[in-house]
């Protein structure tokens, strides 16, 4: 069976034609990971992150932050949510990362033309009335990425839970030409 690059430079697990027809979205990914998994051989590789790295980044489908930041499997611990923030949750998986898995530095990567830039916090008032219950969370809509990287590195260098502070970097990852653009955190 041929398979052809993805734009990312990644071959699909299998060609769409060969998964099976019908059903839902997760009954294909279901299917091509059965036919990944009859390939696979465990590659006996420890959680603890070769690179001793945490990538922090936005949940965004352009970003493929393995092939952006040449990483293989194993090299980094990746979290990813809306926008890339560090929130309470992300501050959490950080602090796992370095206390028990070893990790020392932080990389956080948002992108331009980023979701999160045309929402408000009206958003979590607008789920209220249609659901009867306001979000607990909130929705961390930013309007200046630069800041907004800024807002995040500030954040995870103050936290008291963090072992590990100082190599702290956010970048922004320019989603129509593939670059990181460092953000100065002053």
């Amino acid at each position: 069976m041929s398979t052809s690059a993805s734009p990312t430079g990644h071959s699909p697990a299998a060609p769409i034609g060969d998964i099976a027809t019908g059903g839902t979205v997760t009954d294909r990914l279901v299917e091509a990971n059965h036919q990944y998994a009859e390939g696979f051989t465990d590659p006996g590789m420890d959680a603890r992150p070769v690179l001793h790295v945490a990538v922090v980044a936005c949940m965004d489908a352009r970003l493929d932050l393995h092939d952006a930041l040449g990483l293989e499997l194993g090299d980094c611990h990746t979290i990813r949510n809306a926008g890339g923030v560090v929130t309470d949750d992300v501050i959490r998986s950080l602090t796992i990362s370095q206390r028990a898995l070893g990790t020392q530095s932080v990389v956080l990567v948002h992108h331009t033309n980023c979701g999160l830039e045309s929402l408000t916090e009206d958003f979590r008032h607008e789920i209220e009335l249609e659901v009867g219950q306001r979000p607990a969370w909130a929705v961390e809509a930013f309007r200046d990425v630069d800041q907004d990287v800024r807002q995040s590195m500030q954040r995870v260098r103050t936290s008291p839970f963090l072992l590990h502070t100082d190599d702290v970097r956010g970048f922004v990852f320019d989603v129509t030409t593939g670059l990181l653009r460092e953000i100065d955190p002053a």
